[in-house]
């Protein structure tokens, strides 16, 4: 009979600066992420006295996350993934002593979920830098950056090496070729040759981050974050088939580097044939074989490819370019939703890496709007989810082995491409709106008591 493990993972993913708040509580410095008010495809806007964004408060995470672990609790949890946010440990990134307010609050937390037995999946970069990085030392395209990202891994890791045992480096790692000032502190117009270093000096970190962890907690895993783009071609044309192997290609050499420890040959080429010109030392390429124990990745839709340049022009407005599938139906935000290609993502980076494999984001954006009785009817949702599940476990009986499944988010938050509230994903619903209007008050969606189900059955209630 198809089931899941019995040691698998059941919980939800949050990101500090989509959840928090609290921006600059407790010695906070400024990060990235608080400079872009309308979201990681906004402009930058320097911070004035007075000024505000939604991102501010967010859901106050920081302040209510008791209450908030209670409910994960009440569903069943037994993994929450977070994010450190770096600001609250180096206020400028590279201050000469961590900042022992912030170190103490993620203590706190840590120890709500163990009260609670929710493992903590931590990530130590989700979507922000500190800010003064960027304008101080010019983000990641700067070397002096990876020494300094290893020294903050190395302090969370000392400092929770009895709390923390899973680990992520940095969220959606690829993500930098869409947004490079939300992924590596550049400006957009930013050169290929530009943010390529950058991405370079961001994968150096990720393995010294790795070579860290296994020094500091030997009994800890860690592992990178892709953002799954898995791409299809249009037709069956030889010029589609190969412009979507090479489109796919873009997002795994990522994952080739963490978990091969070198380049590809493929990427050695589309560097020679761009005229691309890396700085990588000696040091570097010894840094990169510290490989990561585990992949996680992100999966939310698929696209297709073409090598037809009118039609793929056509497309450009969407977040990675992709061509919409004409067999798939869409989200409000128009976002494609494909079950089965998850569980093709999953048998394609398994076959790939051979490693384990962990979803540490999947979810339906949706306006949710309570009922008369305050209820969110938000059947969509369950039916989403279900869809994807039901997928996990038939790759789980292909033989792919997976960890766990953290949906993204477990409680309404933040967006992050647009800053928007009313973009939801939760089981649980957050009073507030996109003008910051509302009590912040958390009430229990339908879907709640179905995850809670899901959990409880260990996925044996999911409907083929």
């Amino acid at each position: 009979m198809k089931s899941f493990p019995s040691t698998f993972l059941w919980g939800g993913a949050l990101a500090a600066n989509q959840v928090e708040g609290a921006y600059r509580e407790e010695g906070k410095g400024l990060s990235t992420s608080d400079v872009q008010p309308q979201g990681i495809f906004g402009p930058i806007v320097e911070r004035e006295p007075g000024s505000s964004s939604i991102k501010d408060i967010a859901i106050d995470f920081y302040h209510r996350y008791p209450e908030d672990i209670k409910l994960f609790a009440e569903m069943g949890f037994s993994c929450l993934r977070v994010s450190i946010a770096w600001t609250r440990i180096f206020p400028n990134g590279d201050d000469p002593q961590p900042n022992e307010a912030g170190l103490a609050f993620y203590d706190r937390l840590f120890d709500e979920l163990a009260a609670h037995r929710i493992t903590p999946l931590v990530t130590l970069s989700h979507y922000e830098m500190p800010w003064s990085l960027v304008k101080q030392y010019g983000g990641w395209g700067n070397r002096q950056v990876i020494d300094l990202f290893e020294r903050y891994a190395r302090t969370v890791f000392a400092r929770y090496q009895h709390k923390v045992k899973r680990w992520l480096t940095f969220n959606e790692i690829n993500m930098s070729l869409h947004a490079p000032m939300t992924g590596v502190g550049l400006p957009d117009g930013s050169s290929k040759s530009e943010v390529y270093q950058a991405i370079h000096h961001q994968l150096v970190a990720s393995a010294l981050a790795v070579n860290a962890c296994h020094e500091i907690i030997p009994d800890a895993q860690i592992g990178n974050m892709l953002l799954g783009g898995l791409m299809y071609p249009l037709t069956c044309k030889p010029d589609d088939v190969f412009k979507t192997l090479q489109e796919n290609r873009s997002w795994q050499f990522f994952g080739d580097v963490q978990c091969r420890g070198s380049y590809p040959g493929y990427m050695l080429r589309f560097f020679r044939d761009n005229g691309i010109r890396l700085d990588i030392t000696d040091a570097d390429r010894q840094a990169l074989k510290s490989t990561v124990d585990f992949i996680s990745f992100s999966y939310y839709m698929t696209g297709c490819v073409t090598a037809d340049e009118a039609h793929s022009q056509r497309a450009r407005s969407n977040i990675l370019s992709m061509v919409p599938n004409p067999h798939l139906a869409s989200s409000e935000w128009g976002w494609q939703i494909d079950p089965v290609g998850l569980r093709t993502l999953l048998n394609v980076l398994w076959d790939r890496y051979q490693k384990p494999l962990f979803i540490v984001e999947n979810g339906l954006g949706a306006k949710d709007e309570p009922d008369a009785a305050g209820m969110v009817q938000d059947d969509y949702r369950i039916s989403y989810l279900n869809d994807h599940l039901v997928q996990v476990r038939e790759a789980i009986d292909d033989g792919v082995e997976v960890l766990g499944y953290t949906s993204w988010g477990p409680i309404d938050l933040v967006s992050a491409s647009k800053a928007e509230l009313s973009k939801r994903y939760g089981f649980i619903y957050v009073d507030r709106d996109d003008s910051g209007n509302g009590s912040l008050a958390r009430s229990r969606k339908k879907s709640f008591y179905w995850y809670k189900e899901v959990i409880s059955t260990n996925g044996a209630s999911l409907k083929q």
